[in-house]
């Protein structure tokens, strides 16, 4: 199957500097809440030749939106929602608190991290394989384990969706494989990426390049960082892939 990459948020929403003169500025964020709004009376720089159907990139620190493209376009957005999966189990509660696989946690396409019904692991274990390796299974141990079934994990995300001001998307599972009515949009992703990198450990997660993760039963085996760009550019801080076929 050929697969198509549709989003990196280290690289659609790269951090960099600005003058306000090139860019667009963005209101500020309220109390927990960083919605990103442009203010159309401000300049926009020219529009560079892009493959991308959509696209944006924002300075995160600023929030100026630096170029965009189709920015409100709804579209899947693949495996980068899992970045809300992680702000989910990030707000949920401690990420020490312990796991255990369910049987029906593993019934899930690749890509996966082979977890087994009964392991036991910190969530915090599992939202770093989350990050670096984009495991599916181990999204769908999370959610569960969050919410107690897939469909309750969803209505969280949704709600925590609307609360960053990601007015443009509907989420039905987890991990992002492709599913009917699910959607959401290069700025609303940009929106969640804003909010995520404000966690020490999750930015740790996503610029880390090889994880060694372990089994119960001692096993070992090394998780590549789905981000290619982490090796390929020097300044790359890592953020989260996702694909399409």
């Amino acid at each position: 199957m050929k697969l198509r990459a549709i989003v990196l948020a280290s690289s659609a929403c790269i951090i960099v500097a600005c003058s306000p003169s090139q860019t667009q500025q963005l209101t500020a964020p309220p109390a927990r809440v960083q919605p990103i709004v442009v203010r159309p009376n401000l300049p926009s720089i020219a529009t560079p030749s892009i493959k991308a159907k959509s696209a944006i990139v924002i300075d995160t620190l600023t929030g100026r939106i630096l170029f965009q493209k189709n920015a409100r376009t709804p579209r899947a957005v693949a495996s980068t929602q899992k970045l809300l999966t992680a702000l989910c189990v990030y707000r949920a509660g401690p990420l020490s608190d312990p796991v255990t696989v369910r049987s029906t946690d593993t019934k899930v396409e690749p890509t996966k991290i082979y977890v087994s019904a009964g392991e036991n692991y910190t969530r915090q274990t599992l939202v770093k394989a989350l990050l670096v390796k984009s495991g599916n299974d181990v999204a769908r141990v999370l959610a569960r384990d969050i919410s107690g079934s897939q469909s309750a994990f969803v209505n969280y995300m949704n709600q925590t969706a609307r609360s960053l001001g990601m007015t443009q998307s509907n989420f039905k599972n987890p991990h992002g494989l492709t599913e009917k009515g699910q959607y959401s949009t290069a700025l609303d992703i940009a929106i969640l990426a804003r909010e995520v990198t404000k966690i020490p450990f999750y930015r740790q997660c996503m610029r880390t390049k090889e994880y060694t993760f372990t089994f119960p039963d001692g096993r070992t085996k090394v998780l590549k960082n789905t981000n290619k760009i982490l090796k390929r550019v020097p300044y790359c801080t890592g953020m989260k892939t996702g694909y399409t076929s």
